[in-house]
């Protein structure tokens, strides 16, 4: 990164988050099909709806700054989804798939609103309001679309994977002579409720967001 100034670098921030959000427009229908709840899956074609507005609102701010819509290889949403990617391909289809498919989703949000809090904030020390605004629209969007995940997954998703898991082992159990039994269990539940973190700490500032290039 090559910025010399506030303004240069709003410029490599708004380029990096338009490359990121151009990544999602594909992601997301494979999410959407990958996933086996019916809100999930409505929520994941939702967001995709409201991430082609937020494009539309980034080259605004390009055309509010006066510079070419582009953008630049955005390195963090990029090992997100691939992460998401992964766990498309390893885990078999059902409610823990469901929690992990969420929890990545959740990561991007999480990287997202960091992204667009530091925007809207740069746009306010430049004194560029227009920007700001549309930019403070889009970090509404990212908050509301992480809480609908949260609400999905400890309203069902997370009981699903949980129950799954423990019928799973109780059926292995069944099937195990009486002699060969420990005390063992699968532990499959632990990884459907991987995403059900604490989300006080993320602030719409500067200080928010690590990235590494």
């Amino acid at each position: 990164m090559s910025a010399k100034s506030l303004q240069e670098l709003f410029v490599e921030e708004l380029r990096d988050a338009y490359d990121g959000e151009k990544r999602l427009t594909k992601a997301l229908p494979r999410m959407a099909k990958a996933a086996e709840s019916d809100e999930l899956r409505s929520a994941f074609t939702n967001h995709l709806r409201e991430t082609e507005r937020q494009i539309q609102r980034l080259e605004q701010v390009f055309r509010t700054i006066g510079e070419p819509v582009r953008g630049k290889k955005c390195d963090g949403l990029m090992g997100i989804i691939e992460e998401g990617k992964s766990a498309m391909e390893e885990l078999d289809e059902g409610p823990v798939l469901d929690a992990a498919l969420i929890a990545g989703a959740q990561r991007a949000e999480h990287y997202e609103i960091a992204a667009y809090g530091t925007l809207a904030y740069f746009a306010e020390m430049l004194g560029n309001d227009k920007a700001k605004n549309l930019l403070g629209q889009t970090l509404d969007e990212e908050k509301a679309a992480d809480e609908k995940l949260s609400v999905i997954a400890k309203s069902k998703v997370n009981r699903e994977a949980l129950m799954g898991a423990g019928m799973e082992g109780e059926e292995a159990d069944e099937e195990t002579p009486r002699s060969g039994r420990g005390s063992s269990r699968g532990n499959g539940a632990s990884r459907g409720m991987a995403h059900d973190r604490s989300r006080g700490g993320v602030r719409g500032n500067a200080g928010g967001r690590r990235r590494s290039r």
